[in-house]
């Protein structure tokens, strides 16, 4: 009990009960100790704040008076420095857990090498480690640099390269060397054709004669100029070259029920963390699932993996035709070639028995000559 007094940062709630309650506190403030939020409850009971380094005296006081006392809260630094000596093989076992991750985590466990279409990583990953460069090597000893300068030196192939250490990864990124396009004149006598069908706009020719006009309407595969050029009796072939821009039509329709089941998340969710070590996961928290449907979806942040569970329910959806139609449009374009111009887009939605009608027609210009015969 006398270790008490060392505690000088702890404040206890107590609960007296006394036939004389008064004399109680009295006899409190003779012997110096001072009393707090003094609270009556009935005749005989009262509730106060003290210091727990007084405890003791208090206990004889309460002796002398023939108080009952009761401690109803603790609050203050001191106790919790209390509670942390009498777990002191917790706390040690913690501050060791964390110390041996963090011991780890200045090692490198993994090596990811990223290309594009001809060096093969393998190859890469061999010539990293005859750099003296592996799994379980500090991360100090490691100069990024380094690696980077020797594989461009070691590989002529290699245009760019980029190596980091993220968390316990080694990351090599490398960008191959492309050799330039070889240009080939070709003045073999041809043809353009309709590489689709299309409305004839405009029609610009270098070489050959146009058999087309504006307003015409053609098919694919139909002749749009001719590999010939001259008049009359010098007429000579020639490699036809120009560009023919008709308006083309791009048409998508579809069917979608009137309403749908889908997972509407509720607001409610929970998470889980890990970290891996030896590609085994070792939970740092670990909860119980209970929801019955869920979406789970999984972050990295180096070295704690986060997996979060998000509650979801089934519901009844009406369909939305103006969303549909967007994703029609948007899939439309997604098939176009960069250098094709919209010129107008036509939506039509019927609703039948059941379902949406949704057709969607997209209205564009472009150059539909291609070479043939």
């Amino acid at each position: 009990m006398n270790n008490l007094k060392k505690y000088k940062k702890g404040t206890i709630t107590m609960e007296i009960e006394s036939f004389m309650p008064e004399k109680f506190i009295n006899l409190l403030w003779k012997n110096g100790i001072v009393a707090k939020n003094i609270k009556k409850v009935n005749i005989t009971t009262l509730v106060l704040e003290v210091k727990l380094c007084d405890y003791v005296e208090i206990s004889k006081v309460a002796k002398k008076t023939d108080t009952k006392i009761v401690i109803i809260g603790r609050n203050g630094l001191s106790f919790f420095l209390m509670k942390i000596k009498s777990r002191s093989v917790l706390l040690l076992g913690v501050i060791l857990f964390v110390c041996i991750i963090y011991y780890l985590s200045t090692f490198v466990w993994n090596i990811e090498i990223s290309t594009e279409n001809y060096i093969s990583p393998y190859e890469l990953r061999n010539q990293i480690k005859g750099f003296g460069v592996s799994k379980g090597l500090r991360k100090k000893n490691i100069d990024v640099y380094d690696i980077e300068n020797k594989l461009l030196r070691s590989n002529d192939e290699i245009m760019w390269v980029k190596a980091r250490i993220e968390g316990v990864k080694l990351k090599v990124d490398v960008i191959e060397r492309q050799s330039p396009p070889i240009i080939i004149v070709d003045k073999t006598p041809c043809n353009l054709i309709a590489s689709k069908d299309g409305m004839i706009v405009r029609v610009f020719t270098t070489e050959g004669t146009a058999v087309v006009k504006e307003g015409d309407m053609i098919q694919k595969g139909d002749l749009l100029v001719k590999g010939e050029q001259g008049k009359e009796e010098s007429v000579y072939a020639v490699h036809a070259q120009g560009e023919v821009i008709a308006k083309t039509f791009y048409e998508e329709i579809k069917e979608v029920p009137l309403s749908s089941t889908a997972r509407i998340k509720t607001g409610k969710s929970i998470s889980n963390s890990y970290i891996k070590f030896a590609n085994k996961k070792v939970y740092l928290k670990n909860s119980l699932i209970p929801y019955g449907n869920y979406d789970k979806i999984e972050n990295n942040n180096k070295f704690i993996y986060k997996e979060t569970y998000y509650e979801v329910q089934e519901k009844n959806v009406l369909a939305d035709p103006t969303k549909v139609s967007k994703e029609i449009y948007s899939n439309i374009l997604r098939n176009l070639d960069k250098n094709v111009k919209i010129i107008d887009k036509i939506e039509d939605v019927k609703k039948e028995k059941d379902k949406y009608s949704i057709k969607v027609l997209v209205i564009a210009e472009e150059n539909i000559a291609s070479e043939g015969k």
